[in-house]
């Protein structure tokens, strides 16, 4: 049934066509289309949980969750804001963040994926069935019988090759125009010559074709390749998630009114609202209001840091207690994000340069597969005059030669690795990161979120007077402050049940006050309640005119931890500690987990810097964080691994993703990374082998297309099981 849209008459047109027209304006508004950071989903069960509370919406169209990527899309109505869905979410117990759809489009359909995929399925059916009708050839068909299946393998044979190995000729293309060689070029050479050198002599009725080597050649390059994609698909930009990180929209006043615009349309000079839970848009310099600031993510600081007039902020912090007005100094490409940013991009194409075993392996292989097969068609040439044999042999000295082999040699290895690392709770997420795991020497840490668990933990509650706990209770149960949330999980944690506190108010950048019977309460600053600063890290209770109490706190060190450093201690590599937090802080983590070298208060382009220093005299470093200010780090590394926990950004920048909690895995990682390394120079050693045994056969010319098909596959089958070891 189609709905109609029905107007009432009206003697003017015009008046009869408006509701129509206003009707088709309002439909025609395009959807917002919105688009979510989920760092927190694990599992189908969140996935599912999310949609259905999104599609449940009344005025969302559609919401899909990728598990993978962390990451929600959602169409909905034009008046939907992502302040509105990112609360729907967090009430599901989600953490969510809004990101720029539009710099993330790049990536949100995988054509690239698509295509391998569809070319591979191709030849995968068109090998089957030609193997089929080489076996009726192998098994003694005769004469006219013979020549009608190689036909027939040729109508096969020919359009799927000139589909499927399309990457093939591309790549080998594009090599040969820059007069350079890679692997795919003598891959090229062997099919082209497989499929003319069979073409032929089943034009002149010959015994031997090669279509079966030629398709079934090209069917297992392409699932080598196919799977080579899935990995890069995997290990995405680091510094295009940095940017869709940056606040789309901000909150300008202008002539005391609120205008919500484009974080684009912003300038130097204009005044911004920030509201608390917000995040700096801009660098900036406060006007108004004071408030406290979490730095965790760009700095490593473990503590918020009070915020007034006259202070400076940088894009990427977020506002924790009470709204600021901020007079933007820097935006767009200018601020402290775009430039963390630049220097992850800049710290990518550094990593692009290390070249993997099986590119060097290709350097010696490509021309020395290329010389053999010529001078073998030279010398049959000169020795028999006869362009067919001299052909038949050369091809078969290419198709022998089996890039196959080599092609399997890092692939089949990385994939049983990964998947022993997989089942110890590690994500190898870059193809050539276990070869450059197994180089490292040397092992920087983060602290924060890293080394430890981030979240502040209350350290002297049973010292506590259990009434002054109940009293604090009560202030800090409505607050967000990383420290109030820190008492109130004890002091629920223990059964405490909070007072019957009065008029509990938030005075944002100081603490929290209220009134007990007669008595003002304060739970904040050391200074606001008249106590003195200690060294340690603390919030101070003061009820009446009672002596403060203080509340101490520490960051907990992640499970594993000390296993983690004991065991690359013990495996004789180098333990270094970095940090934006405080230097008291960084020295007591650095003295309890037996690290001898740190740094503190160290920014984000520090830790670039020195893991760039690292590098430069002769180091490979292991990079390990979670956080914005150790993107550019971990990009620079050597090799880098992120937790799960991480930001978005640090898990994209990093090469090896930690699954779970424990960092005890990472030690024996390392072990592994050079048994896989150990394993993938055997099989390149067996391939070798294989060749110097098979080549002169196939010099000799006494290799037919059946021996080739099965040195090929035996030669494929010894390097699987090899790297099988591994597990």
């Amino acid at each position: 049934m189609t709905a109609t849209l029905r107007v009432p008459p009206s003697a003017c047109p015009a008046c009869a066509a408006a509701p129509a027209a206003e009707a088709l304006a309002a439909r025609a508004l395009p959807d917002a289309r919105i688009a979510l950071s989920l760092p927190t989903i694990h599992c189908a069960a969140c996935i599912s949980k999310i949609e259905n509370a999104l599609n449940a919406h009344p005025q969302v169209r559609s919401a899909r969750v990728n598990l993978t990527l962390r990451r929600a899309s959602i169409d909905a109505a034009p008046e939907v804001t992502a302040a509105e869905i990112c609360a729907l979410v967090e009430g599901l117990g989600y953490e969510a963040h809004e990101l720029d759809a539009g710099t993330l489009s790049a990536t949100a359909t995988d054509r690239a994926g698509r295509d391998l995929l569809m070319r591979l399925a191709v030849a995968g059916f068109a090998s089957m069935n030609v193997m089929l009708l080489s076996v009726s050839v192998w098994s003694g068909a005769e004469a006219a019988t013979r020549d009608l299946f190689h036909w027939i393998s040729a109508a096969i044979t020919l359009p799927a090759i000139a589909f499927s190995g399309v990457p093939f000729f591309r790549n080998a293309w594009a090599a040969l125009r820059q007069r350079r060689l890679n692997m795919d070029v003598p891959i090229v050479l062997a099919i082209a010559l497989a499929v003319v050198t069979s073409l032929w002599e089943t034009s002149l009725s010959g015994e031997h074709a090669y279509f079966d080597a030629a398709i079934a050649l090209t069917f297992f390059l392409l699932a080598g390749r196919y799977l080579d994609h899935r990995t890069r698909a995997i290990a995405r930009s680091a510094a295009e998630e940095l940017t869709a990180l940056e606040v789309p929209r901000a909150t300008r006043l202008r002539d005391g009114h609120e205008e919500v615009v484009g974080v684009a349309d912003l300038a130097v000079g204009d005044l911004i609202l920030v509201r608390p839970g917000g995040r700096m848009p801009v660098d900036g310099e406060i006007v108004e209001g004071t408030s406290e600031i979490d730095r965790s993510l760009l700095t490593g600081e473990t503590l918020p840091v009070f915020a007034g007039a006259g202070q400076a902020v940088s894009a990427g912090e977020v506002n924790l207690t009470g709204p600021l007005t901020i007079r933007a100094t820097a935006v767009g490409a200018e601020t402290s994000l775009h430039r963390m940013a630049d220097l992850v991009a800049i710290a990518e194409s550094g990593r692009s340069r290390y070249t993997s075993l099986a590119d060097s392996a290709a350097r010696l292989y490509a021309p020395g597969v290329h010389i053999l097969s010529g001078l073998s068609f030279l010398g049959w040439y000169l020795y028999t005059w006869d362009v067919r044999t001299a052909l038949n042999i050369a091809a078969a000295v290419l198709i022998i030669t089996c890039p196959c082999a080599l092609g399997l040699a890092v692939p089949a290895v990385t994939t049983a690795a990964s998947g022993r690392l997989f089942r110890r709770g590690m994500l190898i997420k870059h193809e050539t990161a276990l070869e450059r795991l197994a180089q490292v020497d040397t092992v920087v840490f983060d602290k924060t979120g890293t080394l430890t668990t981030g979240a502040p933990r209350l350290t002297n509650l049973d010292a506590l007077p259990r009434a002054a706990v109940a009293v604090a209770l009560a202030l800090s149960e409505g607050s967000s402050h990383p420290l109030a949330q820190a008492i109130t999980r004890a002091a629920r944690e223990r059964g405490i049940a909070a007072a019957e506190v009065a008029d509990v108010t938030e005075v944002p950048g100081y603490g929290i006050r209220g009134r007990l019977g007669g008595e003002e309460l304060r739970l904040g600053r050391a200074s606001w309640v008249g106590a003195e600063a200690g060294p340690e890290t603390a919030t101070w209770l003061r009820i009446g005119a009672a002596a403060p109490l203080a509340f101490t706190f520490a960051d907990a060190p992640r499970p594993g931890a000390e296993d983690a450093v004991a065991g690359l201690l013990a495996r004789g590599r180098r333990v270094i500690l970095m940090s934006g937090d405080t230097a008291p802080a960084v020295a007591a983590l650095a003295e309890r987990l037996g690290i001898a070298e740190w740094l503190a208060e160290a920014l984000p382009a520090d830790k670039a810097a020195r893991v760039a220093a690292l590098t430069g005299d002769g180091a490979r470093v292991l990079m390990v964080g979670d956080g914005l200010n150790d993107t550019a780090a971990l990009a620079a590394a050597h090799v880098s691994i992120s937790p799960a926990s991480a930001l978005d950004a640090a898990r994209v920048a990093s090469d090896i993703v930690l699954l779970g909690n424990d960092l005890a895995p990472i030690a024996a990682a390392c072990e592994t990374a050079q048994s896989a390394t150990r394993r993938i120079r055997e099989n390149f050693r067996i391939a070798t082998v294989y060749n110097i045994v098979a080549v002169p056969l196939a010099v000799a010319g006494l290799c037919s297309p059946l021996i080739a098909a099965l040195a090929m596959s035996a030669s494929s089958i010894t390097v699987s099981l090899n790297a099988l070891r591994l597990r």
